[in-house]
């Protein structure tokens, strides 16, 4: 059972995806030089669910190059180069993108155009406390812009997953970016949602994660679940953002947002619609996170549960520090018992979650069936 793959966020092998990628493969594939009807009714559907007057998309085929695009877009609206992330993250795997990632340092060092704010954390908050995490963060942001004006690269973007995914998902509320994107945007920088994995009504109370934290990006990108597994991405701005990108930059991309592809996003749309994924992303995931706190009450080592939506998980601890070893081998024991999961987080400690959006009460059952008799074989 997977429990960790958000790509097919509407289940794998969804018939109704399956059958708009064979009927549209059958009928025509071009790439895009051509225009197709199919891409234009696609982006409308999209970004139709945003706000912000954010109307304005750009297909590509990866996560990974719709971050690219976004700071590009960033680079020609402002002039500037600077990007601030936080300093547990990933973003994807171009040259540009791996600058912001935090688990490898690239070769020959990370670029002084990249600076870092330190990333929230339930059981290691930055500040010292849960409540301080925001002002920590703001603080980081402020010195970041003064490192980046200093070194002459100026700030161009902010860019953050408003879930916090790759930092461990901490518990953080709406509000908690406010004071760091007012800095940000008096110092003439853009703010990039990174939504691959919070999007598309995986965190239950709402589409978008930026929507929970309640803040409006400049840019929104988009990746894995976009289509079932078939390789779309987009990045979503807004008509004036995209005019600055246009004439600074020559971008053609040939299979982003091909006819096949606009047919199997478009058909993930559609399901999650017809079927309220969205609302079974918060029944559902509510009903699980409920049983993972049983869980927690019987084990020590479970030192945190937390969640939103069909995104939770469990934090381990053991003798007073993260037990990154044991999560390792909890993960393990659930791949031989028939469930998958991963870990997450600084330490690699959290038990990662995050099932299709198709999930139920029963799988639920067995999720957590499957945790409790694992955990009591590795502990």
């Amino acid at each position: 059972m997977d429990c960790y793959n958000n790509v097919p966020h509407v289940g794998h092998c969804h018939p109704r995806v399956v059958e708009a990628i064979a009927t549209q493969a059958a009928t025509l594939n071009t790439h895009t030089r051509y225009v197709h009807d199919g891409i234009l009714d696609y982006g409308e559907a999209l970004t139709a669910r945003f706000d912000h007057s954010l109307d304005s998309m750009v297909m590509v085929c990866s996560g990974s190059e719709a971050n690219d695009v976004a700071l590009r877009m960033a680079q020609a609206v402002t002039g500037k180069t600077g990007v601030i992330t936080t300093d547990n993250t990933y973003h994807g795997n171009t040259a540009a993108v791996s600058q912001l990632n935090s688990a490898k340092v690239p070769i020959g060092g990370f670029q002084a155009h990249v600076q870092r704010a330190p990333a929230p954390d339930n059981l290691m908050p930055p500040s010292g406390t849960r409540a301080g995490q925001a002002a920590a963060f703001t603080e980081g942001v402020k010195q970041a812009i003064s490192a980046l004006e200093a070194n002459g690269a100026g700030v161009s973007a902010l860019i953050v997953c408003p879930y916090f995914a790759n930092e461990g998902f901490p518990t953080v509320e709406a509000g908690f970016l406010d004071e760091a994107i007012a800095l940000v945007h008096a110092a003439g920088g853009l703010v990039i949602a990174d939504e691959v994995q919070p999007g598309f009504g995986r965190i239950g109370s709402h589409w978008w994660g930026h929507q929970k934290l309640a803040f409006a990006p400049d840019i929104v990108t988009l990746g894995k679940p976009m289509a079932n597994g078939h390789p779309v991405a987009a990045a979503i701005t807004r008509p004036e953002i995209l005019a600055c990108f246009q004439e600074g930059f020559k971008y053609f991309n040939t299979f982003g947002g091909n006819p096949v592809s606009a047919a199997a996003a478009m058909a993930v749309l559609n399901v999650i619609e017809d079927e309220a994924l969205v609302s079974n992303a918060q029944e559902v995931g509510a009903y699980a996170l409920n049983l993972l706190n049983e869980i927690q009450a019987r084990f020590d080592v479970v030192a945190d549960v937390r969640g939103s939506g069909l995104f939770f998980g469990a934090e381990l601890w053991r003798d007073g520090a993260p037990a990154t070893t044991l999560c390792d081998a909890l993960v393990e024991e659930m791949r031989q018992r028939g469930v998958l999961l991963h870990t997450e987080g600084r330490f690699d400690n959290t038990l990662k979650i995050r099932p299709p959006c198709v999930f139920s009460r029963q799988d639920a059952d067995r999720l957590i069936e499957t945790l409790d008799t694992a955990l009591g074989a590795v502990v």
